[in-house]
């Protein structure tokens, strides 16, 4: 132990309980919500800490997310990704700024109507 840079103190309270009592906790928690997510893997997080509330294990649902997220447990209907590499469509609207000139290029006139001064 000597030149090792660790603290002796730290080193025998570890020695007497290797998994502190969060780590302990938060693994039960995960547990819960595992066993929760095998049984309906089509719910997300929310469902899921009503689930293990249920089974005995009491947390609010940003724990739930966290533990969730951390392990990558989410539901089979999540939420659409975004599309890689895919042009995007028609636009929506009539662009009415755009100009296309002769070689075919478009660009935006952004002419106004009036001048209103205020006082």
């Amino acid at each position: 132990m000597p030149g090792s840079g660790l603290a002796r103190q730290p080193y025998y309270r570890w020695l007497v309980q290797p998994v502190g009592d969060r780590e302990l906790l938060s693994a039960y928690r995960a547990d819960a919500l595992f066993d929760a997510h095998q049984e309906g893997p089509e719910f997300g997080y929310r469902f899921l800490v009503e689930e293990a509330a249920r089974a005995g294990e009491v947390m609010c649902e940003r724990t739930a997310w966290r533990i969730c997220s951390d392990r990558g447990w989410w539901s089979v209907f999540g939420k659409k990704r975004g599309h890689n590499g895919k042009r995007p469509g028609p636009p929506v609207h009539d662009d009415l700024c755009a100009v296309v000139q002769a070689d075919g290029r478009v660009r935006h006139e952004f002419v106004a109507d009036a001048v209103v001064i205020r006082p």
